[in-house]
């Protein structure tokens, strides 16, 4: 995404409001955040991206006029050659005008003509190719694609159990007699194999291997034909070239009537390969299911208001622009618009990712997705009729379908390996006709070379070890969607944390109070008539059964992360408040109620309660009390001492939230609300830079809220008041630095956590949140981050040993082949033996200390 220089945002392309300000380079911004990101970072091209990091994610531009954008999920694609081929053909289609396939998230996007084609017809173009599509939200044909890969799984099983004790029973025997098989058994058994009645005995074997071969094979099959026409050469094409090479060498056996066919390879060979992939498959699936309870933002359903003043509940999609709608408290904004009537106080966490609620009075702005903690409003629909929340969907699919995965290492080794073997065999069929040695005897050889490069040792080589992996990381809580996390991890150069809800808790907590204890007690029992979440966190600290809060000085307060009110005056639009409520004109709004919408609890010591934009006042046990920002103060008229004032203005400077407490005309106190970090998060950071890892924390909340984790020696840079949209493009230009990971937890990251080279979401997060990430981390435990390192460098380790067992085999295979000294059943056990290494070796535990590993 290059810097704009038209309507929006120079950096996130975002529209320029009232709000937007002109920067030191002559661009104009819609945040500071946003400005401080461009001079700070050099937009670079997308070519200058590090070498070796995935393909650049950024967002695709807009359809072209004219065209409208799919998506769809493809199962199959299952290697970066898949997504090569997919867009290669999808793109050869009439009406197509572009494609962007990813395979990390099985995702492709097609700008199409609507005129010349449909969403049906391109998913019967994609699924033709062997693959299987589907509109990307449909889980019914997810469900169905996979029963159809079970399907093929058991018809492999069973077909191949029956050639399998043929050989074991009839034709393995020929070769080692067994010590139970006395000398009329193996007659018996070399007639049968060599007179006519053997014909139709394998002629079935045939048949039952040319269904494993051609139906459960056939993803690797297909997978094969999709590197040679991309000149790709991948682990299918290795493993169709020594299954397909025993199938043929077999036929051709049986054709000339010898004895020695190897069907048992091909069924070995398609089976353990397969095995061993769905194996990887359904433990990623289980870990998924871990997620199952994540929550969205994104709302379906809106109250309008008619024209006759009553209310329609009607589907969002069906909202026009001037339509309004009614929003209680504690429901969610259903789109953009602007606030027509009533007071409230939003939750916009979910896009902005700031801590604190925003005050929201007539002609503010507010955004779709986000919360509304207390009061009621009516929003008018803005233009569009959209949700920033649905924005930052289309946001995080456009940036998943552009970003393509990476080549594993046995898939790299196979591209020197397939031709090596296979300019190998043959020379050494070549040698064997200069020898004098027939055609036939040549040629047999010649496949027999091809076969002992039997690659299912190599092909289990990395399934087996990745699922090694996802199952431990699911044991610590640690869910991982994509197969190539492990090896991306280990080059990670940057790790850029999200601050609200990921390094801190998110959550309001009372850090520090200084007033009369009984004054406290009175403004817990009016914040109980509050839905605000700063309301929420005062009742707790001073109500009734909570633990004694230490109050203390201005000398005793601890500097910690959080969020700050900066005011010269009045409240400004957008600015973060205290203990507010709202009561607000809205017609009918106290009759609503709106799902998670506070109750007030019965409670006769307080009388004449009243809420405002910016705090609550009322009657507690025959004295006023008032609790808020200073500003309602001034406005009330009540007295605020000097060193109320300055302690207030202390308390901002550090990037908390302070409100002041007072009773019968005057100020007596105040309470410093905010969220703190989370525990463990300068262990996390220190271990990072221990790794050489730079640390970046990029956040949508202030300067001063962030300003503390600046201090820290581990963080290298700090960027605050970033938007989502700001924020995928501060990763791209960050990745210009080396492989950069992204950490966060809410619907606002999902954007810069789906244009990471790796995302890391908290698993109390967003469901958003989570389809953009590699990785969710369940437990929001800040440690499981080094747990994911440490397990990526054990599984790499793995892998290693694993591809060096089959290279093993195939080092003592090949030259026997090339001899002319293999037979069937050393080919079945080698195989097996090479193939049972690379499991029990699999099998093993990578951190059973939760250390290192023990490889």
């Amino acid at each position: 995404m290059s810097a704009v220089t038209g309507d929006g945002c120079a950096l996130c392309d975002l529209p320029l409001g009232e709000t937007a300000i002109a920067g030191e380079d002559g661009d104009r911004y819609c945040c500071r955040g946003c400005e401080r990101v461009s001079l700070t970072l050099e937009d670079v091209p997308d070519a200058a991206v590090r070498e070796g990091t995935d393909a650049d994610p950024t967002e695709p531009d807009d359809p072209p006029p004219g065209t409208e954008c799919a998506f769809f999920r493809v199962d199959g694609m299952h290697c970066s050659t898949c997504e090569l081929f997919v867009e290669r053909v999808a793109a050869a289609s009439e009406g197509v005008e572009r494609v962007a396939a990813s395979y990390v998230s099985e995702t492709v996007r097609i700008d199409y003509d609507p005129d010349e084609t449909d969403e049906a017809e391109l998913a019967e173009v994609l699924t033709g190719l062997g693959y299987t599509a589907y509109p990307r939200d449909d889980a019914v044909a997810r469900r169905q694609a996979e029963d159809r890969t079970e399907a093929r799984l058991i018809v492999g099983v069973l077909f191949g159990m029956v050639v399998m004790m043929q050989y074991v029973l009839l034709i393995y025997p020929l070769h080692v007699r067994p010590p139970y098989y006395d000398a009329r058994t193996h007659e018996f058994l070399v007639e049968m194999v060599t007179s006519d009645v053997a014909v139709p005995f394998f002629v079935v074997l045939f048949a039952l291997t040319s269904v494993v071969f051609f139906v459960t094979g056939r993803p690797i099959i297909r997978g094969a034909y999709v590197s040679l026409k991309t000149r790709n050469p991948n682990m299918d094409l290795l493993v169709t070239i020594a299954a397909g090479a025993a199938y043929a060498y077999s036929t051709l056996a049986v054709a000339v009537g010898r004895v020695d066919v190897y069907y048992d390879v091909t069924v070995a060979i398609v089976l353990v390969v397969t095995v061993g992939g769905y194996y990887e498959s359904a433990v990623k699936r289980k870990a998924g299911d871990l997620l199952s309870a994540l929550s969205s933002a994104q709302v379906e359903e809106a109250r309008r208001y008619e024209p006759d003043g009553s209310t329609t509940t009607v589907d969002v999609a069906a909202l026009e622009p001037g339509d309004r709608v009614l929003v209680p408290g504690g429901e969610r904004v259903p789109v953009d618009g602007r606030v027509v009537e009533g007071e409230g106080a939003v939750d916009e966490a979910v896009v902005t990712g700031e801590s604190l609620p925003v005050g929201k009075t007539e002609g503010d702005a507010v955004v779709g997705g986000s919360l509304l903690t207390d009061g009621a409003l009516v929003v008018e629909v803005g233009a569009g009729a959209a949700s920033s929340v649905d924005r930052i969907a289309d946001l995080v699919w456009n940036l998943q379908s552009s970003s393509s995965g990476i080549q594993q290492l046995a898939d790299r080794l196979a591209t020197i390996f397939v031709p090596l073997v296979s300019v190998l065999a043959l020379v050494v069929a070549a040698l064997y006709l200069l020898t004098g040695a027939g055609l036939a005897a040549a040629l047999l050889v010649g496949l027999t070379v091809l076969i002992v490069s039997c690659p299912c040792a190599l092909g289990l080589a990395t399934p087996l070890a990745v699922a090694t992996s996802v199952r431990e990381a699911m044991e610590r809580g640690v869910v991982v969607f994509d197969e190539t996390v492990f090896e991306r991890v280990r080059d990670v150069d940057v790790v850029v944390f999200d601050k609200t809800g990921t390094l801190t808790t998110g959550r309001m907590e009372v850090l520090d109070a200084e007033g009369p204890d009984d004054l406290f007690e009175r403004a817990a029992a009016l914040e109980r008539r509050s839905a605000h979440p700063v309301a929420g966190a005062i009742a707790d600290a001073f109500g009734p059964g909570a633990d004694a809060f230490d109050v203390g000085s201005d000398d005793d307060s601890a500097v910690t992360g959080g969020s700050a009110v900066e005011t010269d005056g009045g409240v400004p639009e957008g600015e973060r408040v205290g203990a507010a409520g709202a009561d607000g004109p809205v017609p009918d709004a106290a009759a609503v109620t709106g799902e998670g919408g506070a109750e007030e609890p019965a409670d006769d010591r307080v009388s004449d309660f009243s809420a405002y934009a910016t705090g609550v006042g009322g009657v507690v046990d025959g004295q006023e009390v008032l609790v808020g920002h200073p500003d309602l103060f001034d406005d009330r008229g009540w007295t605020v001492p000097d060193e109320l004032t300055e302690a207030v203005a202390a308390e901002r400077t550090f990037g908390r939230l302070p409100v002041l407490v007072g009773r019968d005309g005057a100020a007596e106190g105040w309470v410093t609300v905010g969220d703190e970090p989370r525990d463990g998060w300068a262990e996390t950071i220190a271990g990072l830079d221990a790794r050489g890892v730079e640390v970046v924390v990029l956040t949508g909340d202030d300067e001063a809220a962030a300003s503390f984790f600046r201090e820290h020696d581990g963080v290298d840079e700090v960027y605050a008041g970033v938007p989502p949209e700001g924020k995928a493009e501060t990763v791209r230009r960050l990745r210009s630095r080396g492989r950069t990971a992204m950490v966060g937890d809410g619907t606002n990251d999902a954007p810069a956590l789906a244009s990471a080279d790796l995302g890391i979401a908290l698993g109390g997060g967003t469901a958003l949140a989570a389809d953009a990430a590699d990785v969710a981390i369940v437990d929001d435990d800040l440690a499981s981050i080094e747990t994911v390192f440490a397990l990526s460098a054990a599984a790499g380790r793995r892998v290693k040993q694993n591809i060096g067992w089959a290279f093993c085999y195939n080092a003592i295979a090949i030259p026997i082949a090339i001899a002319g000294l293999l037979n069937p059943l050393f080919a079945a056990v080698a195989m097996g033996a090479s193939s049972a290494l690379v499991v029990t070796n699999s099998s093993r535990t990578l951190l059973p200390d939760g250390g290192e590993g023990n490889d």
